[in-house]
């Protein structure tokens, strides 16, 4: 433990929720080098919550913890956890899927199941619907502080058993790759996908190609174009789109100085499929 902590929700900062959970960890630990990775999570978006963990955890040094809620499940059956990953990070969050792409892209060694007897605030018994509050940044706080070892958090679960959310699998023939969008780059509007660069790479591509991008929503044809695979945007010019590769290595489909999401109406999810075809 390093005495970081660094908080993920959905809450957004329109009320007092995120502000709440600051001054737990900082009654606990008033110490706490508390930190945001962002509060901005679509509403109920396990997937988001998960893929911006994956994004940003491996940028931290070892020791940190995470607290990421992001909880429809709020006060069900779902178990409450603190996982430790390969690189020593610890996440403390919800077992609702939240940890699927650390689990997949960086590896999980040990996960524990938090004992609300002993990690949760005094006098939140009768609140079922904070546990962000009550449950996580307590335990978050005591985690990062050392005030608790991660064998005290609770008891041992299978890594095994940690619940995963269904991906797509990638597609690689001769001729194209084939994935899903995973997520939006949500400021700029350009599409990450679940295509890696080693995935893309199998087709021997070389900066100034063009290649056919195809993109539908289940069955419905949604964009279908020419682009150049580029190493950035200024590659191309303004207002023209593009395929890079983003800071995750992943295949990106930009529009340079533009939103490629809003102008084609392009979203999200499993249901959104995307293939890359040489010409």
């Amino acid at each position: 433990m390093n005495n970081l902590l660094v908080l993920q929700s959905d809450f957004g900062l329109v009320d007092g929720a995120v502000s709440a959970m600051i001054g737990v960890a900082l009654q606990e630990a008033p110490n706490l080098g508390i930190h945001h990775l962002t509060h901005d999570i679509t509403p109920y978006h396990i997937f988001e919550a998960s893929y911006r963990l994956f994004q940003t955890v491996e940028y931290w040094s070892e020791g940190t913890t995470f607290v990421s809620v992001v909880d429809p499940g709020v006060g069900s059956k779902r178990k409450s956890v603190v996982a430790k990953t390969s690189q020593n990070h610890y996440i403390v969050t919800p077992d609702n899927g939240t940890l699927s792409y650390i689990k997949q892209h960086i590896g999980i060694v040990a996960v524990r199941e938090i004992s609300e007897v002993s990690h949760r605030r005094k006098n939140t018994e009768y609140s079922y619907t904070f546990h962000g509050r009550d449950v996580y940044a307590y335990t978050g706080a005591k985690l990062a502080s050392g005030h608790i070892s991660f064998e005290d958090v609770g008891p041992a679960l299978n890594v095994d058993d940690i619940v995963e959310i269904p991906t797509v699998e990638t597609v690689v023939t001769d001729q194209s790759v084939k994935g899903s969008i995973d997520v939006l780059d949500v400021r700029f509007g350009s599409l990450w996908t679940s295509i890696t660069r080693e995935e893309f790479h199998t087709l021997s591509p070389k900066f100034g190609d063009k290649f056919e991008v195809t993109i539908y929503n289940n069955d419905m044809l949604v964009y279908q174009n020419q682009i150049i695979y580029g190493k950035s945007f200024a590659d191309v010019r303004i207002g023209q789109p593009l395929i890079y590769i983003n800071s995750v290595y992943r295949v990106g489909v930009a529009i340079n100085q533009g939103s490629f999401a809003k102008a084609y109406n392009v979203s999200v999810g499993a249901q959104w499929r995307i293939e890359l075809k040489k010409i």
